[in-house]
């Protein structure tokens, strides 16, 4: 495949370059023919981004899209009584995997080549979404968790039990099928569960993530069962790869997400869609953290990064108060180049675009009336990019979305 003429975000950094050639051969990136950097244009371009990553998804709850209006956090999304759970329980298998496919190819649609999932229903959810991902070409890492939770109240209050078992039995063929394991919150295990799961997913190599500090009541309830916040407790026990929302986190929390290098994935979207404070943008952008996005529940937000990279980049504009930060490129490497940096190579995304690199990339129309003047490329593609401006998304080389006005 060749396209000639285009503009390209370049590199880790996602510098705008005139293109003269881009080339890929058997799904890798074998040439990039750069010219000048390139802020504005005049008359329109085809601009070629690298394929976006929707960092935290749930994309088993998109066969109820907008279910959980009017609930709370603990009314829609909590186990076991959840709306969300006792509604996936009902849903036909066929049906299922029908939404879930055709949400994915939603994403696809909207210039997303992979997701972070957050899969529920055990051992059968995970087999569900693997199969949806074949289905459609996107890349699904999908993170499994327990069918039914293994501890009762009591048990989980009383902070000792140790993984039954049947527990550490459903963990292990889990991960067979899943790329890691990522129960709800902290406060759904046990101490020494916690530490049992750390230790069999380091032996099979795979990835840990846990919701953390979502709102106020995860932190009290973590204080309440073991004396320490969910955030703590979670370095300590679990040592996750990715702490997905961190809403309320406090400067001493911020201070230990840096100390400990972990990642922080933000779903602003879903946040205020619950009516929960925004996420501490600033804050945690002025701190160093690598920080990704996701769209969260299929429930509550439609799976579409340019709507996240949008309402992220207004938001955080709002918290640091004046027209300067943040560089629109900041938010851009949160769905790109920021992923690639979490996942340290062991699961195959792209992230940017540069010769030898997987050929993740969607192309967009910016010949559109919206686009075309572009005064700020980076600014455009972050705040002004609509599904009907992608092309053409591209997974390894191979097409997983291609819009009939692509090539010309």
């Amino acid at each position: 495949m060749n396209i000639s003429n285009s503009i390209v975000f370049f590199g880790p950094e996602l510098e705008p370059h005139t293109c003269e050639l881009f080339s890929v051969e058997d799904g890798i990136i074998s040439k990039i023919e750069l010219g000048d950097p390139i802020m504005q244009i005049e008359e329109g371009a085809l601009v070629l981004i690298p394929g976006l990553y929707n960092s935290h998804t749930h994309m088993g709850d998109s066969i109820l899209p907008d279910g959980a209006t009017g609930m709370t956090l603990e009314q829609g999304f909590f186990r076991p009584k959840g709306y969300k759970y006792r509604e996936l329980a009902k849903a036909p298998r066929d049906e299922h995997l029908k939404n879930i496919c055709a949400h994915l190819r939603y994403m696809a649609r909207t210039g997303t080549v992979g997701h972070i999932d957050f899969r529920e229903q055990g051992v059968y959810g995970s087999e569900l979404l693997r199969e949806a991902s074949e289905m459609t070409g996107v890349n699904s890492i999908i993170l499994g968790q327990f069918n039914e939770l293994p501890f009762t109240s009591e048990e989980l209050d009383q902070n000792s039990k140790e993984l039954t078992e049947n527990g550490i039995s459903e963990l292990e063929k889990l991960l067979g099928i899943a790329d890691g394991f990522s129960e709800s919150t902290m406060n759904d295990l046990t101490d020494p569960a916690w530490s049992r799961v750390r230790e069999l997913t380091n032996k099979a190599g795979k990835l840990r993530a846990i919701h953390c500090l979502e709102n106020e009541g995860y932190r009290n309830e973590s204080l309440r069962i073991a004396g320490r916040g969910d955030l703590i407790r979670a370095i300590e026990l679990f040592a996750p790869h990715l702490i997905i929302h961190l809403t309320v986190a406090d400067p001493d929390e911020i201070r230990l997400l840096k100390e400990n290098k972990v990642n922080g994935v933000l779903n602003p979207r879903a946040n205020g869609n619950l009516g929960l404070p925004i996420p501490p943008v600033r804050a945690l952008l002025d701190a160093g953290i690598n920080l990704m996005l996701g769209t969260d529940n299929g429930l509550l937000n439609s799976p579409n990064m340019f709507a996240e990279l949008d309402y992220t980049y207004k938001i955080t504009k709002s918290q640091y108060g004046d027209a300067i930060s943040p560089d629109p490129l900041a938010i851009l490497k949160m769905a790109t180049s920021n992923v690639r940096s979490a996942l340290n190579d062991a699961y195959p995304v792209g992230g940017y675009l540069a010769e030898g690199m997987p050929a993740d990339f969607c192309v967009l129309n910016f010949h559109q009336p919206h686009l075309r003047r572009s005064r700020h490329l980076p600014a455009s593609v972050t705040t002004r990019v609509t599904p009907e401006d992608v092309l053409a998304t591209y997974r390894s080389g191979n097409s997983i979305w291609q819009s009939p006005e692509f090539p010309p």
